[in-house]
């Protein structure tokens, strides 16, 4: 069986967030060698439903429906002030409950926090809500940093455009990265970016002109297996250390050293899925990590399974069992 997907609509939909969610999990992906989600939109109450945008949507299920998701997906909510209608709460309660994976994007997080199902959790949410999430939620671990959290079976994503990255994220995890990788060229967005990214950065906009950041970011990726430094990448990028490294945080939130190590990782991961005849040091060694062992150290301090658990999971989505012990 397929991994289905439920997402939710209501009236007041945000558009975005909702077509976001419909990109990712409602298209056939045939191209991709593998079988793709599917997916049913779930109403919370009778329709048509309104849109933003003055657009009208006719859904034909209701909650019922999503006793049969695997992953459900909250596309924002109308109104933070809002607590949702009891039937939602307690369906998304019980999917919880079964192991369902529930995901939100933007103010969706708030759904969860009235149902009570973020409490005791790290969460995050749109930098504009975080302040008032948090004043009003406060067994909630506000994250106001993160692009996305991943607590448990519970996926949080912050501004609209931070929902794709999260979205992307579950292709990632239910798939491998080569198949994200893949979609994210469809979708022409970066393959990866981490959910402990900025959500703010002192500009994020580049000037005008060359952009000596991204490309220096070009050159590091396709000379991956060099000693690259802090000092070696601002002469690079034709900076002064100090420079290139405030630069840097402004342009990414990250900073230099920590960008490498997670392209590092996410080539190494890459490298794994595709290449099964390559011997663990050898992947290290085209990744730029070194060893065998600081790849696992890598691994491990990303929150990823050792390089041999990780070459040996299971290809495609993992279907939930129906219960919350059950696998």
């Amino acid at each position: 069986m397929s991994h289905h997907v439920s997402i939710i609509a209501y009236d007041g939909l945000c558009t975005f967030e909702f077509a976001c969610a419909i990109e990712l999990f409602a298209l056939e992906r045939p191209e991709l060698g593998v079988r793709w989600y599917s997916h049913t939109v779930c109403a919370i109450e009778p329709g048509p439903l309104r849109a933003r945008g003055g657009l009208t949507v006719q859904v034909p299920h209701g909650l019922d429906a999503l006793v049969h998701a695997d992953t459900i997906v909250i596309p924002g909510w109308r109104d933070r002030y809002e607590v949702p209608p009891p039937a939602l709460a307690d369906a998304l309660r019980a999917a919880h409950a079964r192991g369902a994976r529930l995901c939100t994007i933007c103010s969706g997080a708030y759904v969860l926090a009235y149902a009570g199902l973020l409490d005791g959790l790290r969460a995050t949410t749109h930098w504009h809500y975080l302040d008032d999430m948090l004043a009003r939620f406060p067994a909630i671990e506000i994250d106001p940093d993160a692009l996305y959290v991943e607590s448990g079976n519970i996926v949080t994503s912050a501004g609209s455009a931070a929902g794709l990255d999260m979205l992307l994220h579950l292709v990632r995890t239910d798939f491998g990265a080569e198949v994200a990788n893949l979609v994210a060229q469809r979708l022409v967005i970066p393959a990866h970016r981490d959910g402990d990214q900025a959500q703010r950065v002192a500009r994020p906009v580049p000037d005008a002109g060359v952009d000596t950041i991204a490309r220096l970011m070009d050159h590091v990726r396709e000379t991956i297996r060099a000693e690259h430094t802090v000092a070696s990448m601002a002469a690079e990028a034709r900076l002064g250390t100090r420079t290139f490294q405030r630069r840097f945080k402004e342009r990414t939130g990250l900073a230099p050293l920590g960008w490498l190590v997670r392209e590092r990782v996410a080539l190494a991961a890459q490298l794994l899925e595709s290449r099964p005849q390559l011997a663990i040091d050898a992947i290290a060694d085209l990744a730029g990590l070194g060893s065998a062992e600081s790849l696992r150290r890598h691994f491990r301090a990303h929150g990823l399974a050792s390089p041999g658990r990780y070459r040996k999971r299971p290809p495609g989505p993992v279907t939930c069992t129906g219960t919350a012990d059950g696998g």
